[in-house]
């Protein structure tokens, strides 16, 4: 009988695989990456490794010494705790954060914008607390500039009833009132001494969701051109809500990591930060190998440092509030050893 190794599937519930049905799920993530995104396959050696790391008995995986990555942290702020400032240190003193974030629990830049004065104070005494970078961030979440919450109408009631051309306007209302928000909070966290700012889950309620966040990454690129400005995508995929925005003449509906690194970093940002979304039916093995076969044209190919996300439910990490640490630790290694990363 074959031997059977703990593992994980995508939402963190523990399973047992022989070490030959993790291969073929490794084969088989690859697989789906290359039938979706039109991706190149990863290499018989790469592969090799990733069934090395994922069939190893061991109960946590690290990388090698020397090929450590830098550590950047969005939400690691004073959300958890509920007391200011003391998260940070935690981050920067007990979880060897290199960067870290201040943040509102209500993590949406239109939220901000109505306690800025606050968030403001609070920035200006994290950093008289720590050392390494502070960053400020929040979601773009054009959402919550549809009815009943905003002023748009909501394209969400309207696309289901065939009203295409009145949704698309309700976006384009929207994109103009979000970049607005993001615009204030990021002028007024870099007068607070924010080293730079995270636009996090950015094309979440799709390509104007996007389009928005571009168009304010390259306001503050042009206007401080020394800040750290950070763009973490939502997924892997860009979803045309809208289907006719474009940004310097890309079309940003379907566009997969790659196309969305070039987005970015044509708007100024400093660091890319691709995410792509887990299948929490489908094993640690497949969900990281899909990862790992989507990404690595990106890493191929960028001239700004790439920070894969790999927290809750995004690169190969379970989905669940508190992901065990032998999948999170295997999926980390595997993201930095095939994709040589700089950051996660």
């Amino acid at each position: 009988m074959a031997h059977r190794i703990p593992t994980r599937l995508g939402d963190g519930s523990l399973a047992e695989m022989t070490p030959a049905e993790i291969e073929a799920d490794l084969e088989a993530g690859v697989e789906a990456a290359i039938r979706r995104a039109k991706v190149d396959p990863l290499a018989s050696d790469e592969l090799a490794h990733l069934l090395d790391i994922f069939t190893s008995p061991a109960r946590f995986s690290a990388v090698d010494y020397g090929d450590e990555v830098v550590l950047s942290f969005d939400g690691a702020g004073n959300g958890d705790t509920g007391l200011p400032v003391t998260e940070q240190v935690l981050y920067q003193n007990h979880h060897g954060a290199d960067s870290i974030e201040l943040w509102h629990h209500d993590y949406s830049y239109k939220a901000v914008r109505t306690v800025l004065s606050f968030q403001a104070q609070m920035m200006k005494d994290a950093q008289m607390q720590t050392v390494i970078p502070l960053n400020y961030g929040a979601m773009p979440d054009l959402g919550r500039y549809s009815k009943p919450d905003g002023s748009a109408e909501n394209w969400s009631q309207l696309l289901p009833l065939g009203k295409i051309e009145e949704a698309r306007r309700a976006q384009e209302d929207a994109i103009g009132l979000l970049e607005h928000d993001m615009l204030i909070v990021a002028e007024t966290m870099i007068a607070a001494g924010a080293d730079g700012l995270d636009f996090d889950t950015a094309g979440a309620a799709g390509d104007a969701d996007l389009l928005a966040t571009l168009r304010v990454v390259r306001q503050i690129r042009d206007r401080w051109p020394d800040i750290g400005v950070e763009v973490g995508q939502a997924g892997e995929l860009v979803l045309g809500m809208h289907g006719q925005l474009e940004y310097e003449g890309r079309r940003l509906a379907g566009m997969w990591p790659l196309e969305q690194l070039r987005a970015v970093t044509a708007a100024g940002a400093t660091i890319f930060g691709p995410a792509v979304n887990v299948n929490t039916t489908k094993s640690l093995a497949w969900n990281t190998a899909r990862a790992c076969a989507l990404v690595k044209p990106v890493t191929a190919e960028a001239t700004i440092p790439v920070h894969m996300n790999a927290g809750m439910g995004v690169g190969g990490v379970p989905m669940s509030p508190y992901p065990p640490v032998d999948a999170t630790s295997r999926a980390s290694r595997a993201l930095v050893d095939i994709l040589k990363l700089d950051g996660l």
